[in-house]
């Protein structure tokens, strides 16, 4: 390819509409066609990064190689097309308004004055351009968060636009709406859409393609009618509805050839497709049967009445894939730590097959994790750590097995008599001067197992790299 490609994603009707499973999906068709494909997230809010988001509020912090705090999105382009993303793929609104207003302070703009449009803008399709050219692609996958319509996004559309009419030949627009079905009316409805589409024409922009969103299949009926509102050809109305996993969205999609149209629009060649191993991996996912019971022993899974599982997307996923791997599945126990405190950990482990604490900060819920990993040890249950959960059963051996009575970690207890976790000397300052942005230990570092120990049979190699996001060790 000469010239690079770009496709803006948007989305519309509702938030956690699935924008970030179709990128995937799409960048992952495209890629099984030979084509080079660069992913990025631009998020609306004005956080540097995503560090200092509650998991609650966003969901699970995902941290690249390069120790970039990035959205939960970000994990699923890396696992989607087996890549390793830097702070490139990530955007914030934050960042541009940062970078721009950087620039004006340093006279970077010559005395212009600077305005939303076209600055804001134009660093917004900067960025794009570069994540592009780092990656070396023939195509950028570009995912704007939030739903058309929300006054905080309209600069990355403005962005999508303005590269739309500079560059016409190498720019789209895919729009993934939701079709919702009321139970008390009994069909698809598609004005959500239509309006939600007529939100995108009054900034400027007609979707190329329409990726519809629903409980099931798009029918005949509901196609034509997008079709006529939206001003768009009904083989460019893509049908996006439930399927058993997300790793199912790729074979729909391309089931409807929607990268082939894609490709058809840019005229390039369609090349043949290798999804062979993807379509195992949807096989397996669908007809493994033997489950496993495994318990998630945490603190952030409740907001509300409902379990927010985002909270912990990746090592849920990486439970998942291991499981296939194995051709069994995992049968996951939201166990909410605060309750072990007060139940005991027997009622809630002793049925499970393994344990699992992921990572985590503060003291609130910690007295339930170590009752979790003690019983786990005494009972030859198979426990897995993962940063917090690692450095509280180094607490628990310490307490239960070596004997030293209150052992902690100076993050919990600073006065501990038995400090077996500490604040890393050089987080201890940044904490006293609340310094706390992307200054944890982040990204991938080097690591030396021991051979003949059971991490060393895990992995296999002497030599590893393991991303880390913590301040104690």
């Amino acid at each position: 390819m000469s010239k690079t490609k770009y496709i803006f994603i948007s989305g519309g009707v509702m938030s956690s509409v699935g924008k970030g499973i179709a990128a995937a999906s799409l960048a992952k068709i495209l890629q099984s066609k030979g084509y080079r494909v660069c992913p990025v997230k631009c998020e609306n809010y004005l956080n540097v990064d995503a560090g200092t988001i509650r998991p609650t509020e966003h969901g699970e912090v995902f941290v690249c190689d390069d120790g970039i705090e990035t959205d939960q999105d970000m994990g699923t382009y890396e696992r989607f097309l087996d890549v390793a993303l830097s702070r490139d793929n990530f955007i914030t609104m934050g960042q541009v308004y940062q970078a721009v207003i950087a620039r004006e302070r340093s006279f970077g703009y010559e005395g212009e004055d600077v305005e939303a449009i076209p600055h804001l803008c134009d660093e917004i399709i900067d960025r794009v351009k570069g994540a592009g050219q780092k990656m070396h692609a023939d195509v950028v996958v570009v995912e704007l968060g939030g739903t058309a319509g929300e006054y905080q996004n309209i600069f990355y559309y403005e962005a999508s636009r303005i590269m739309k009419l500079r560059n016409k030949d190498s720019v789209l627009h895919v729009h993934v709406g939701y079709l919702p079905t009321p139970p008390t009316v009994g069909e698809m409805k598609s004005k959500p859409v239509q309006t939600s589409v007529h939100t995108l024409n009054s900034m400027g922009i007609q979707p190329d393609f329409l990726v519809a969103r629903a409980e099931r299949p798009l029918d005949k009926k509901r196609k034509e009618r997008l079709a006529l509102f939206c001003n768009m050809d009904g083989k460019d109305i893509i049908s996006n509805p439930d399927v058993d996993s997300v790793y199912d969205v790729a074979l729909t999609f391309e089931d409807q050839q929607f990268a082939d149209r894609i490709l058809k629009r840019w005229r390039l060649k369609s090349k043949p497709r290798d999804l062979e191993d993807w379509t195992k991996l949807a096989q397996t996912v669908k007809t493994v049967k033997e489950e496993v019971p495994i318990a998630l022993v945490g603190k952030y899974f409740s907001t509300g009445d409902y379990v927010l599982s985002d909270v912990y997307i990746s090592v849920i996923e990486s439970l998942k894939h291991a499981g296939w791997h194995h051709n069994i599945k995992p049968k996951f126990h939201w166990i909410d730590s605060e309750k072990i405190e007060s139940d005991g950990a027997a009622k809630y482990l002793k049925s499970c097959s393994g344990v699992v604490v992921p990572g985590g900060f503060g003291s609130r819920g910690i007295e339930g994790i170590i009752q979790a990993i003690q019983y786990s040890r005494e009972n030859q249950i198979p426990y897995f750590g993962l940063c917090y959960g690692m450095q509280l059963a180094t607490v628990e051996a310490a307490r239960n097995l070596a004997g030293l009575k209150g052992a902690n970690t100076t993050e919990v207890n600073p006065k501990t008599k038995h400090p077996v976790i500490h604040i890393m000397p050089e987080q201890e300052k940044r904490l006293l001067d609340r310094d706390y942005g992307a200054t944890m230990r982040l990204g991938a570092w080097p690591a030396k197992l021991v051979k003949g120990s059971k991490v060393y049979k895990a992995y296999g190699h002497p030599d590893i790299s393991e991303r880390h996001r913590h301040r104690s060790l």
